[in-house]
């Protein structure tokens, strides 16, 4: 009996992790930093001035805020799911102990041992309070085997594979099209159909020779390139690209910092360019779209969460890199709606230089050209582990995941998680649709649809199973049913603004 409670206690105190490595809260915040600061922040100045700049703050502020309570309900029932794994875990102690005491004891004994070996497992202070942990790392996928039903799985799984798999292929084509845009000569203004930018030669547009390499040869050497040197990422842990988070975070910041500059030099300089109203409903649907991007993390919260070390105070830490992240946001907008008179859809095209000769200038335009090489490169391997873990807790069992076959774990799911990424993009660059689709509808559903669904079904599967009394200390403040019912109207109108301004872009 003693050596049965010394090992249930040593199951609560040991933290259960499957996350190898961790690191500090503040490396961890840089990684949710990374992945929600990306291209999309680039369309938020032309889009903001279209909107207006009150109805753009306030809206920015308001998706911000929607955002961080979606994260938190994340929070929460990654905390629950670790509760329902060590509940299982307990569960499988107690049957062998009662198995073992049958074995030795008379029948009318062991039930007097079944009897004493419920009390501390589920009553007492100490170790139900620590049911409730954020150690093991739980996809996304993992949670809606948990909590869902099949119905609800496989809305989760379609929604989630269509996310992911959509912006691995926005990510890669974004970034071999930057590189070829840098690499290659410019193409001529009276280029305008996608059969003529196919067939035009890379170094020199005035060619003619057939046998020139051409933009589209550039831009597939440029994507397998970029496959191959972010491909070895997906085959490790997220804590696998820490140096390569801080560095491109060191960009990013770097970035920004020269595009908010420039834009206050030039309000200094010549004042005021851009004149944007206060309110202009008409341009929040456009809004919406370039914000769509601008504070999504949710689907891998879970692997970035899971491997930090101190966790008692994550909900104020992350509320503070919401707000770091908004405040970036605003700055950028504001001081581009102002100091343009006309901004591009694309924010970098504004700084282009006009004198090629001044050195200092075409260092700023090479750099600011590759901004989304830096953000995506970033992104890109969190985006792929994500969906690769997710993929192995949908055919395999993700609690004797070790027993499988090594080329079945370590091999197979990469392969899978790349692969039609690679073979769309090299094959289609051209992926508006995709873009539509996945940042909007899927989009949606990932970043306030599904973090709803789960934490709702959490809370009931938890409390059935553990009663009234064990508490989850990761509880999000936003736990009153209220909340929720907001959030899935607040999705509904998402769907409507969505629709409406793919329909004004086709139209």
């Amino acid at each position: 009996m003693l050596r049965r409670l010394l090992g249930v206690r040593r199951l609560f105190r040991m933290p259960i992790t499957e996350t190898g490595d961790q690191y500090s809260v503040w490396v961890g915040l840089i990684y949710i930093f990374n992945l929600i600061v990306g291209t999309g922040a680039l369309t938020l100045p032309a889009a903001f001035a279209r909107a207006g700049w009150g109805l753009s703050t306030i809206s920015l502020l308001f998706l911000a805020f929607m955002s961080f309570m979606n994260a938190t309900y994340v929070i929460e029932t990654l905390a629950c799911a670790n509760a329902v794994f060590k509940w299982k875990r307990l569960q499988f102690i107690k049957r062998n102990s009662i198995q073992e005491h049958e074995s030795d004891e008379e029948p009318s004994s062991s039930q007097h041992h079944y009897g004493e070996l419920e009390d501390p497992l589920v009553c007492g202070d100490s170790i139900p309070s620590r049911y409730y942990s954020l150690d093991k790392r739980v996809e996304l996928g993992e949670m809606a085997n948990l909590f869902l039903n099949k119905g609800g799985r496989t809305m989760f799984y379609c929604t989630l594979c269509v996310y992911l798999y959509g912006d691995l292929s926005i990510y890669s084509a974004a970034v071999a099209k930057s590189m070829m845009d840098i690499v290659c000569s410019t193409v001529p203004a009276n280029v305008s159909n996608t059969t003529d930018w196919d067939a035009l030669p890379c170094f020199n547009v005035s060619s003619t020779a057939p046998d020139a390499y051409t933009r589209l040869d550039c831009y597939r050497v440029a994507l397998l390139t970029f496959f191959a040197v972010t491909g070895p990422f997906i085959f490790s842990d997220v804590q696998k690209t820490k140096y390569l988070q801080l560095f491109t975070s060191g960009m990013r910041w770097l970035a920004f910092a020269i595009m908010i500059s420039m834009a206050i030099y030039l309000l200094c300089v010549r004042g005021p360019q851009g004149t944007p109203p206060a309110f202009d409903f008409t341009g929040m649907p456009t809004l919406f779209g370039a914000c769509v991007y601008s504070f999504m993390c949710h689907h891998s919260l879970p692997g970035l969460i899971s491997p930090i070390r101190a966790k008692s105070r994550l909900g104020l830490h992350l509320a503070l890199d919401y707000a770091l992240i908004s405040i970036f946001y605003l700055l950028l907008a504001f001081t581009g709606a102002f100091a343009f008179a006309k901004l591009s859809d694309l924010y970098t095209l504004n700084f282009v230089p006009t004198d090629n000769e001044n050195i200092f200038l075409e260092i700023v335009e090479y750099f600011l050209a590759l901004f989304p090489v830096f953000t995506l490169s970033t992104s890109f391997p969190i985006i792929a582990i994500t969906l690769r873990n997710n993929l192995q807790s949908l055919f395999l069992d993700t609690t004797r995941l070790e027993s499988y076959n090594i080329i079945l774990r370590k091999l197979l799911f990469p392969i899978i998680t790349v692969a039609p990424p690679l073979l769309l993009t090299y094959f289609l660059e051209d992926i508006g649709i995709l873009i539509k689709f996945t940042g909007s509808y899927a989009g949606t559903g990932i970043q306030y649809l599904m973090p709803t669904f789960l934490v709702v079904s959490a809370r009931r599967h938890c409390t059935n199973l553990l009663g009234l009394g064990v508490v989850n200390k990761y509880k999000s403040p936003f736990s009153h049913i209220a909340w929720a019912v907001f959030v899935l109207l607040w999705s509904f109108m998402c769907i409507i603004l969505v629709s409406v301004n793919i329909f004004e872009k086709n139209s």
